[in-house]
């Protein structure tokens, strides 16, 4: 297994414990005690917001708390892997967090206190997320780890990453059952959202574990075939969820004002089934970016099988 930086290590400890966590968690916890304090006025969203800020404060204080106690050599796997991983994920969410609630809520807000308080919380949610991204970029050169190979600072790492975590944003609109159990082909576009995202999640563990090698087919032939898969179930959904909810052919509502639950300004569910609809698309791409990078990699490998006298 990999080992540590030489000393002085516990520099590199305090230098990352002052200049990230704390901010982090300074940040992540404004935004969410600001939040908490609206009461009423939070809305479903901001009860959203709050559960990302909360969970983000409770890791990145797990793993100060791991780093400055120098507990690293008690955990199974390489420990590294973990904070950088949890921060390119952490950088997602409270970039979204931002974005969704200040689009979708602070500005239906009426000017007063709770705009204020509202909007104070999206500006620090900002501030974690570059927090966080600095943390994701930088982690290998703070603790002079350049030596040593980082899965998430490789194209399929990111790629990776951003595919659970747009599927992750998915099922959290999907929560509202009554968008598809109407529905078979939208519940078929449901477990295609599913069956793509355990697959990848379980490769981001490989990866982080090192146990891709162990598998009993090449890794990159391995990856080829599931992402063509999951290309293929994801036209479809990209096919069926708008068809079947947009289009007045199959009960669909194409217009905003044809739901009943949009009579306020606030994210209703026919906006809960576009973002599902542009997410998914997104996702498709991501996936067809992901499909490019392993047949490059396996044609490349074959190449230079077949010079090999």
């Amino acid at each position: 297994m990999p080992t540590r930086a030489a000393l002085p290590y516990w520099l590199y400890v305090r230098r990352v414990f002052w200049f990230l966590h704390v901010p982090q968690l300074f940040s992540t916890c404004v935004a969410f005690s600001l939040v908490a304090d609206m009461g009423i006025w939070r809305g479903d969203v901001g009860n959203w917001s709050m559960y990302f800020w909360c969970i983000c404060f409770i890791v990145t204080l797990f793993i100060a708390i791991v780093e400055v106690n120098d507990l690293q050599p008690r955990f199974p796997f390489y420990w590294y892997n973990f904070p950088v991983t949890f921060a390119c994920y952490a950088t997602l969410i409270c970039l979204s967090a931002s974005i969704i609630y200040s689009i979708t809520y602070v500005q239906f807000l009426p000017d007063g206190p709770e705009w204020d308080r509202a909007i104070t919380a999206t500006a620090f949610s900002c501030v974690a997320s570059v927090l966080y991204a600095i943390e994701m970029a930088g982690t290998w050169n703070f603790y002079k780890l350049k030596e040593i190979p980082c899965y998430m600072h490789t194209v399929p790492g990111l790629l990776n990453v951003l595919e659970t975590f747009v599927a992750g944003v998915i099922f959290a609109f999907l929560s509202n059952t009554s968008l598809y159990l109407h529905q078979p082909a939208l519940e078929w576009c449901v477990a295609v959202y599913s069956i793509c995202f355990i697959p990848t999640a379980v490769t981001i563990l490989l990866n982080l574990g090192k146990w891709e090698n162990r598998l009993p087919i090449f890794f990159p032939i391995f990856q080829l075939v599931l992402t063509v898969l999951f290309v293929l179930l994801y036209i479809s959904a990209l096919v069926l969820w708008p068809l079947y909810q947009f289009s007045e052919e199959f009960g669909g509502q194409p217009q905003r004002s044809s739901d009943v639950s949009c009579m306020d300004d606030l994210m209703c569910a026919w906006d809960q089934r576009l973002a599902v609809a542009v997410l998914t698309a997104i996702n498709l791409l991501v996936y067809v970016a992901d499909l490019g990078y392993w047949a490059h990699k396996v044609s490349v490998e074959i190449e230079e099988q077949s010079r090999k006298p």
